[in-house]
């Protein structure tokens, strides 16, 4: 739509890189390998993005900081250089502990190529000359069989109410991290809508992620607690500028230093990491760091150094990291400390048996426990191999401020004799629960709705935990009769109302074809400076649960990855998301919502359309809906 225009001066594309520090930010990034020394560890960068990121260098820089380690006195038995302490959690989160990680991975991008099924049933890609999709899924499908014990590692690590802030160890009633048995591998997807960015932002990397978490219907707090999204950009791009810097990094969308900013978040924290296809970056990536030819030697060391550090740091820096001041650690999280270190060596790099999944290149990672980089560990405070603890999940509930409120959550343990202790973190004001019995009870003081895991441990330490969320109406809200709450939800009344809309955006001109019927909301498209809005107030019931739909068209005469024009979705003063020319693709895509936090309030939904002065986007919403149920 609209003539495209020469775009002037005012945009100039930025050459050079910013500068990356390393030792207090939250993002922890892989750095590269190139000639490893012998007695290298993970390093404090200084030239990469321009966000805060812990990374694992290139082996360039990596030598560069093993030379002024070297310097440096040996550790000693209880704490050295190189101990990790407890940061005392970001939004109650500070380790994956309680339940197996989930990990999602997404190629990223329509540079993939076809998309086809390996031997194995794994996605296969013919843009993927190396093999690396299917690498990612074997490996990640085989962590925690054949008795491996690399991951093993992670057991030592823990959070929750009983570990103080600066910690370094952990009590026995902690929350754990269990041992990661059968596999992790939670969901594939491959997004072919639209072509990867050449160098996607932070920001970018992490909104790709929140889609995925709709994708997969992790629309809850409760339901990311335990998930992990791998943003897998294809080969040929540069995501976050990390050609030359880094091979990969990991974070949260709450993190205000990505390149873009935080990602606004309608499914609570989530995890999520950028993987690129870093084979292109050849042996300052680890092409051949311990086989040969190795082409995906470092693909698989940095996938397995992310998974182990969003594990132990979920939300950085508020799991495990090194605090000591002055140690040219500080910062670092465990698998940052035995980067790179080289095959052969005490702690270094070696190939890794999944049994049936194939054997993949790993690193090792820092133990407190035995003041050493670990590439193989005993399972220690995260559960036994024999153990499985397994948490029966209530599901979703429902109460009300004043009404007393009870539930019996019970657990099972694969091994007799055991006794179980229960812990909950997120319960609602006012409930608490029984430490023996795993009966919750109370009367709730607050209306509001929580994300709540429930953790059972046995006298092993071997643990288990479920995750729901638990919604406390207000007093005297009654029930709720599901139904659609939105007036003129598809436009075919031919005008606005009861919507508020700028001039001319309902439409059922053929310019832009509506998802269904003849009307639709036609926002910007001018090719020139604009603002378009559309809103509807509605008060949404106490007591429901409300999801808000719609459909959304996005064409543009724009190229490239930067976002001129934006379409921003808000809830009263809450922005739901944010799409730009940079999401445009052919056809309608629903997106959705879940708006229960309303329940018994009015809520104004409103979205702005947003036009720079050249270069049209259209910004079409149609089959709007807010149901309740």
């Amino acid at each position: 739509m609209g003539t495209p225009r020469f775009r002037g001066a005012a945009r100039v594309a930025m050459t050079g890189l910013a500068s990356l520090s390393l030792v207090t930010g939250a993002m922890l990034a892989f750095a590269a390998p190139q000639a490893v020394a012998q007695t290298g560890t993970a390093v404090t960068n200084s030239a990469s993005t321009n966000h805060s990121q812990h990374v694992m260098p290139t082996i360039d820089k990596q030598n560069r900081i093993n030379e002024s380690l070297a310097s440096m006195p040996a550790p000693h038995a209880a704490t050295g250089p190189q101990t990790l302490s407890y940061g005392g959690g970001i939004d109650g989160i500070g380790v994956m502990s309680g339940a197996k990680s989930q990990v999602y991975l997404v190629f990223y991008g329509n540079q993939w190529g076809t998309q086809s099924t390996d031997a194995n049933g794994n996605a296969k890609f013919s843009g993927d000359s190396a093999g690396a999709a299917g690498a990612a899924q074997q490996m990640f499908k085989g962590i925690g069989t054949n008795n491996e014990l690399w991951s093993a590692e992670l057991t030592q690590w823990c959070d929750g109410p009983n570990v103080a802030s600066g910690a370094v160890s952990c009590p026995s009633n902690a929350n754990f991290i269990p041992y990661q048995s059968g596999g992790v591998l939670a969901g594939v997807w491959y997004d072919n809508s639209a072509a990867s960015p050449s160098a996607a932002s932070g920001h970018q990397l992490g909104q790709e992620a929140l889609n995925a978490a709709h994708h997969f219907g992790n629309t809850t707090a409760a339901s990311n607690r335990h998930a992990y999204y791998v943003i897998l950009s294809p080969h040929g791009t540069n995501p976050d500028n990390y050609q030359g810097q880094y091979c990969a990094w990991h974070d949260y969308n709450g993190d205000s230093t990505l390149t873009g900013g935080a990602v606004s978040s309608d499914v609570g924290d989530f995890a999520f990491s950028n993987q690129p296809y870093n084979m292109d970056s050849g042996a300052g990536c680890g092409v051949g760091f311990v086989n040969s030819p190795g082409t995906l030697d470092g693909w698989t060391m940095t996938l397995g150094h992310e998974w182990h550090e969003t594990l132990s740091d979920q939300n950085p820096a508020g799991g495990w990291t090194n605090h000591v001041s002055g140690s040219s650690y500080n910062g670092q999280e465990n698998s940052d400390e035995c980067a790179w270190l080289s095959p052969g060596t005490a702690g270094g790099a070696a190939n890794i048996s999944f049994g049936s999944f194939g054997t993949y290149s790993e690193q090792a990672s820092w133990s407190n426990d035995t003041n050493s980089c670990a590439i193989s560990h005993p399972i220690v405070g995260g559960g036994s191999q024999g153990n499985t603890v397994t948490v029966n999940n209530p599901g979703s509930q429902t109460g009300t401020v004043g009404t007393a409120a009870s539930l019996q959550v019970t657990a099972s343990d694969s091994a007799s004799g055991q006794t179980l202790t229960y812990s909950a973190t997120g319960l609602p004001a006012g409930l608490s629960i029984n430490a023996s019995s795993g009966l919750i009870s109370g009367t709730p003081t607050t209306a509001g709705t929580s994300s709540v895991t429930v953790t059972a441990k046995d006298t092993t330490n071997a643990s288990g935990s479920a995750s729901f969320s638990w919604t406390i109406n207000p007093a005297g809200g009654g029930g709720c009769t599901a139904g659609q709450l939105l007036g003129n939800a598809g436009f075919e009344t031919g005008s606005a109302a009861p919507w508020t809309a700028s001039a001319g955006v309902i439409d059922n001109s053929s310019s832009e074809a509506a998802h269904s019927g003849s009307w639709k909301a036609w926002m910007n498209g001018y090719g020139s400076a604009h603002t378009d809005t559309l809103s509807q107030t509605v008060t949404i019931p106490a007591g429901c649960h409300a999801t808000f739909s719609f459909w959304l068209h996005i064409d543009t005469a724009e190229t490239g990855s930067t976002a001129y024009d934006k379409l921003t979705v808000a809830a009263n003063t809450t922005t739901l998301a944010t799409y730009s020319n940079v999401n445009a693709a052919t056809g309608y895509v629903q997106k959705s919502f879940d708006l229960s936090s309303y329940a018994g309030k009015s809520v104004t939904l409103k979205f702005t359309g947003t036009e720079d002065s050249s270069l049209q986007t259209s910004f079409v919403v149609d089959d709007t809906a807010l149901n309740v149920s």
